[in-house]
């Protein structure tokens, strides 16, 4: 059994996601597991070099974490022949020119969504990317979370029956930072800095849809800025000019021609009373189930308790104990480092990939009509995307 090296650029790592879900849970779990298994038994070691624009910042992250190699010139890092992945989470402005950069200096590239702020340039990078001939991919994680991974085997084994719609519910209350301190960044409710509720989310509802219910054909949308002001990390005032709410119905046709249809609410303005911070509810004709971050439980026809109205009398009935939970019949890793462990394969052994720059367009593509059934207080309709 032999191991190889596999030199990965990363780009961004000194924020939030970046250290701990992609350099932490992924890549140095990876390392610590002993690397990637190939079809063929042999490892992948991958080898991360850490570059950012602050050299105190990438040398202390570099030394709490025993990784050798850092620094700030991009264009050195890219000009290696040492290093042949070029992975970025950092602002979503700066990506498109950043993993054009690395394209063009023969990179395979990874990278966190959404791809670009704008359709344009989504589908400008992902035509690229596909000419390159080199290996390419954007992050999709809500497909390996535990919840949704039940939810789907429930889906392939024809629990739900005909579905026939699904209730997602998203989002918490984030401090507004005179009381108590934030635990978002500030830009993430500024528009000019790529903030915003439907830019963040509708990136992943949009893969969650096409993958686990239906291809989202048509939306509607209101989004809102319901806190106007909010303070930032040094304490200090400002005017938030990004929505932190959203309201959305989409039209989806189903894996099976049949219409379902998709509520979807996302706050984070709202105040959380149900099983997760996020939760799905399907309903189909045999039976429904809501999934959250790690669990799922179902109900189904031959199950479902019949309630009475009556609302002179208080509920008997605990609607939350009737249903049934689905178990843990196996390991459930994380779900960043089981995606960075698929597009290493991907990379070094050309496993089957379909979580790429043209399926991160789509969430864009998702986004601006979104944004635009918003603006013109209509539905829009979203057609297949020509990459």
């Amino acid at each position: 059994m032999a191991t190889q090296r596999l030199g990965i650029i990363m780009h961004g790592v000194t924020g939030r996601m970046g250290m701990n879900q992609h350099l932490i849970r992924s890549i140095l779990a990876i390392r610590a597991q002993g690397g990637v298994t190939l079809s063929n038994g042999d490892k992948v070691m991958p080898d991360p070099i850490l570059i950012g624009r602050n050299a105190d910042k990438m040398q202390a992250l570099a030394k709490t974490h025993g990784i050798e190699r850092w620094g700030t010139d991009l264009d050195k890092a890219l000009a290696s022949e040492d290093d042949t992945v070029f992975f970025d989470a950092g602002t979503t402005q700066m990506r498109p020119t950043l993993l054009a950069r690395a394209i063009r200096a023969g990179k395979h590239v990874y990278c966190e969504k959404p791809i670009a702020t704008n359709l344009n340039q989504a589908v400008e990078i992902a035509r690229l990317a596909e000419k390159s001939g080199l290996k390419h991919g954007a992050v999709q994680d809500k497909l390996f979370l535990p919840g949704l991974r039940k939810l789907d085997m429930l889906r392939r084994a024809g629990f739900f029956g005909k579905m026939l719609s699904v209730r997602l519910e998203f989002g918490y209350w984030v401090f507004e930072g005179d009381l108590q301190p934030i635990q978002r960044p500030s830009w993430n409710y500024r528009t000019e800095d790529g903030g915003g509720m439907i830019l963040d989310m509708m990136c992943h509802w949009r893969y969650v849809l096409d993958n686990l219910f239906g291809e989202v054909k048509s939306i509607s949308c209101i989004g809102a800025t319901h806190i106007p002001q909010r303070w930032d990390e040094e304490g200090k005032p400002y005017q938030a000019t990004a929505d932190d709410a959203a309201y959305a119905t989409a039209e989806l046709v189903g894996h099976n021609g049949e219409p379902v249809i998709a509520q979807m609410n996302m706050s984070w303005a709202t105040r959380v009373r149900r099983d997760d911070l996020v939760t799905f509810h399907v309903d189909g004709t045999h039976g429904s189930a809501v999934a959250g971050l790690q669990e799922c439980r179902a109900q189904s026809r031959v199950t479902t308790p019949r309630p009475v109205w009556n609302p002179d009398v208080k509920q008997t009935m605990n609607f939350f104990d009737q249903w049934q939970e689905v178990p843990d019949s196996q390991f459930y890793d994380n779900g960043f480092k089981i995606q960075w462990e698929h597009f290493i394969r991907h990379v070094v052994e050309n496993e089957p990939y379909r979580w790429t720059l043209p399926e991160g367009a789509k969430g864009v593509q998702l986004v601006e009509a979104a944004l635009q059934s918003w603006k013109e207080r209509r539905w829009v309709d979203v057609p297949a995307l020509n990459v």
